[in-house]
């Protein structure tokens, strides 16, 4: 619960601190004295967004802090679960600057805005009447028959998630299988109907075996080709020139050698020139010998050049075809199109093995909604039963409440929709909120509704604004009363207009407006017993209340 609240620099208020009791407080004051302001404050503080413009004196920042007793709770495992230290006195804190920067605390330590909202919502409840509007909505309705049904409970001793939760996780599973098996699928017809043409190039490129370097060598081996009769005449006389011809090189070579090594007697430097000279002999002796194999090879072969011919133009019409220059780049083109090909049949065993995960999901996933689903519509009567008997308590005998249900597509709350029909008078057929009820007929529904969830939820504090809306005399009484029953096991804050809910409070705060020399102000004060007597009067008969509203004011308070 909550005790103690610190308000800075926010909107109306400059400073502000309340020790709320741990029952039943109640919150009074005129309209636009701050009471909103301060559930503001408590919502920032709850991880709700920031506005800068809300600040007090724009020049400071705003300090919003909340001291929560959670001892009586089990919630250590909500702040082991976000890696949190466990106290139990929680501090939950918000600052906000000048700039519009915010920041989040949780016993001190720096936290997102999703964070401390995860935390907040263990503390604390807040109904505002914007909750009564949400009323109608069939989302909402369903939330509170999960609540009402215990689907939302969550053993954390023994681990297990609530219904809901671990049906909406199986739900999420199957819906990214449903959505992976779409994108597969999608895939696969678009790899499909590339098939055959990647398959028709594939082939076309295997079928000519292509090597890495063959290129090259082919388009050398044409020019002889096709010049093989002028290579073979220039062979011809180079041999000719080298050991054939009546003064050829070789002979001449020999001759110096011999020549030169009569000389070596006279000098060691000859010896030297006879052995270079003998070397060139010898180098020479091995080309002539190439030479003449080359000549002897060299023929004018015209089928051989057809072949050649053809094998380089069918590799040239596959590079223009693919816009390419080499052999290279034919081969990854090569590589890529069996990867193309290949994965049409990897797509089609993924999509076999995504489609029986998805299916398997499914199964699961409506297994675990018809739980759900059961769990729900056990419990309808017992809450159209119950419900009935807290509204003919708050002076609405001739209620009838008939949930309506049908089954519907998976979503993520399941397989059910379902709508709460009403009626306020007798022989009325019972229709939807929206149309059936008016604006005291819903803050009586609503309160009705909170007090019997208030003993399914673990929340140390509930926080009611204004939830007496189009309520009066002796069901405001009830009203009141059923605030300080559900006050044994919460603690209750409650903002009302009404002088029979003021009076049932154990605690009562009182929210005025104070004019210094240059602004207005918002404060508020722990009313005394003398003090709550002279509020509930004003509130009774307004600004000059009579004797017998002050006597009015003291039997409620009696009462």
């Amino acid at each position: 619960m909550l005790i103690d609240l610190k308000i800075k620099n926010y909107a109306l208020i400059e400073q502000l601190e309340m020790n709320p009791s741990p029952v039943l407080n109640i919150i009074t004051g005129e309209t636009g004295a701050g009471k909103s302001i301060m559930l503001g404050a408590i919502g920032l503080l709850l991880g709700n967004r920031a506005d800068s413009k809300l600040l007090f004196n724009q020049e400071q920042k705003c300090v919003i802090e909340g001291v929560f007793d959670i001892s009586q709770y089990n919630l250590k495992e909500v702040f082991v679960a976000e890696d949190l230290d466990f106290d139990e006195h929680c501090i939950l804190r918000r600052e906000i600057s000048p700039s519009g920067k915010s920041r989040a605390f949780v016993n001190d330590t720096p936290v997102t805005l999703d964070v401390l909202r995860k935390i907040g919502e263990n503390l604390m409840d807040i109904h505002s009447q914007h909750d009564t509007l949400q009323l109608g909505d069939t989302s909402f309705q369903l939330n509170i028959l999960d609540i009402y049904a215990g689907n939302t409970s969550l053993d954390i001793y023994a681990g297990n998630l609530s219904y809901l939760k671990d049906y909406n996780e199986t739900y999420r599973k199957y819906k990214k299988l449903e959505s992976d098996y779409k994108k597969l699928t999608d895939q696969l017809a678009q790899a499909q109907k590339e098939l055959d043409y990647n398959t028709f190039l594939l082939n076309e490129l295997e079928e000519i075996n292509l090597q890495e370097d063959e290129q090259e060598q082919l388009e050398t081996e044409l020019k002889e080709l096709e010049n093989a009769e002028d290579i073979k005449l220039k062979l011809t006389q180079a041999v000719q020139y080298l050991t054939e011809s009546e003064f050829n090189i070789t002979s001449a070579l020999k001759d110096t050698v011999q020549l030169i090594g009569q000389l070596a007697a006279f000098s060691p430097k000859y010896d030297e020139l006879r052995t270079r000279t003998e070397s060139c002999m010898i180098e020479l002796n091995d080309v002539a010998g190439e030479l003449e194999d080359a000549e002897r090879r060299t023929e004018a072969d015209p089928a051989r050049t057809t072949e050649v011919q053809e094998r380089l133009n069918t590799i040239y019409t596959l590079q223009r075809k693919h816009q390419v220059q080499t052999i290279a780049e034919l081969l990854e083109i090569q590589r890529e199109l069996e990867g193309k090909v290949g994965s049409v049949l990897n797509l089609d065993n993924a999509l076999s093995t995504t489609e029986k995960a998805m299916k398997d999901a499914e199964k699961e996933m409506l297994e675990k909604a018809a739980v759900l689903s059961e769990r729900r519509k056990a419990s309808f009567g017992q809450f159209e039963q119950e419900l009935y008997t807290l509204l003919a308590e708050l002076g609405m005998p001739n209620a009838r409440i008939v949930i309506q249900h049908k089954a519907a597509i998976p979503t993520a709350t399941g397989t059910d929709e379902i709508s709460i029909l009403f009626s306020a008078n007798k022989g009325a057929q019972p229709q939807s909120l929206v149309k059936a009820a008016s604006g005291g007929e819903f803050s009586r529904l609503m309160l009705s509704i909170k007090y019997m969830l208030a003993d399914k939820t673990a929340l140390p504090t509930i926080v009611f604004d204004e939830i007496d809306t189009g309520i009066s005399g002796e069901v405001a009484v009830k009203v009141g009363r059923m605030m300080q029953q559900m006050a044994q096991k919460h603690q209750i804050i409650a903002i009302s207009h009404l002088p029979q809910i003021a009076a049932q409070g154990n605690s009562h705060y009182f929210v005025y407006k104070h004019d210094t020399e240059d602004r207005t102000i918002s404060r508020v004060k722990k009313l005394s017993d003398k003090e709550r007597v002279d509020e509930i009067a004003h509130m009774i008969a307004g600004a000059n209340p009579s004797a017998s509203a002050y006597k009015s004011a003291k039997e409620l308070l009696s009462l």
